[in-house]
């Protein structure tokens, strides 16, 4: 299981790295310079407090680091706890049927890895973004974080796979088992209404790392 002593080492050393205590990181990060102090480890009612997924982003932003650099100052099995290796793949490639299967799970080996916050969905995979057709919403290089295993819900981003081979990254405006209706990001994209025949996968986009 995740231990809170790790992950609280994890921020100390982060803090040390960077020549900073603890109050210093925080403020850095824009955070109340208490944020990280011992006394605020434990509540008054002796329980563990843990540190909040928000605040830990800000510290990653404010150090220049990386998820998978947190990740090994945690160390050990809590750190697989935190994050979990997903299979990438850049867009410009992943159109062909050969990189996934018929639920848009990623198979075959051009996939590259890298470290994501953990999810509970183990065929989730990582597309990196390629060109400027998605700016500025997503840019070139970006990795959006694909669960298969998620619900889809009006207005979400997704993406999805027609039988051309095409993958489309969109917003959902209405899914019906009959047909989905999709919105473009930018003014470069067309809006679009698919007949659920002509996709062979769609997926939300749950989070991006920009």
């Amino acid at each position: 299981m995740l231990k809170h002593t790790d992950v609280w080492r994890a921020i100390d050393s982060l803090a040390a790295q960077n020549s900073l205590s603890p109050s210093g990181l925080a403020r850095k990060s824009g955070l109340d310079p208490t944020t990280f102090n011992k006394s605020k480890r434990i509540t008054q009612q002796n329980k563990q407090r843990w540190p909040s997924t928000e605040s830990i982003a800000k510290i990653l932003f404010a150090t220049n680091s990386t998820l998978a650099e947190f990740v090994e100052l945690i160390g050990g099995e809590s750190a697989g706890l935190f994050a979990q290796r997903i299979p990438v793949l850049d867009l410009a490639r992943a159109g062909s049927n050969e990189h996934f299967d018929h639920n848009g799970h990623p198979q075959g080996n051009a996939w590259d890895e890298t470290l994501f916050a953990h999810i509970d969905d183990p065929a989730a995979f990582g597309l990196e973004v390629t060109g400027n057709l998605y700016k500025p919403v997503y840019s070139e290089g970006d990795i959006l974080l694909i669960s298969p295993a998620a619900d889809l819900r009006r207005g979400d981003r997704v993406a999805l796979m027609t039988f051309d081979h095409q993958i489309h990254l969109k917003e959902l405006v209405r899914n019906s088992p009959l047909k989905a209706e999709l919105k473009g990001f930018t003014f470069a994209q067309e809006d679009s209404l698919l007949m659920t025949q002509d996709i062979v996968w769609i997926a939300r986009i749950l989070w991006a790392s920009q």
